[in-house]
């Protein structure tokens, strides 16, 4: 019922900035929190920064003071800026969305999370 797709990823040198987007459309009455997560390969997905519907945001200790996330909820988007980029910030980024919905099979809403595809982040000279 919910698609997330993710733009902004690409290849930029240490010290650089990106704008990562995420869009969410199909049918749903509300997007609760949503984040951006990372993932290299081998390791585990890990949560970079979250925000809530009402504003709250959460950032992991290593992107503190250099990332900023937002969201226009008018747009159902969320952004995460990405200012003084490291090459360990180098990984694949996901969107990820709580959302609530109506289920036909369960005649009631409920709570789903849903992933985009994933943007890749390369941070290299």
């Amino acid at each position: 019922q919910v698609q997330l797709v993710e733009s902004g990823g690409g290849l930029v040198q240490p010290g650089g900035s990106l704008r990562l987007s995420c869009v969410a459309s199909g049918s749903f009455f509300s997007i609760n929190a949503m984040g951006w997560y990372r993932q290299n390969p081998g390791k585990q997905r890990e949560l970079v920064a979250s925000i809530t519907s009402a504003g709250r945001i959460n950032y992991v200790d290593s992107v503190k003071g250099r990332f900023s996330i937002s969201r226009d909820n008018a747009k159902n988007t969320v952004y995460l800026q990405m200012n003084s980029l490291k090459p360990e910030d180098t990984a694949v980024y996901y969107c990820n969305a709580d959302v609530t919905y109506y289920s036909r099979i369960y005649s009631a809403t409920r709570r789903g999370v849903y992933w985009g595809q994933g943007t890749q982040v390369t941070v290299s000279s």
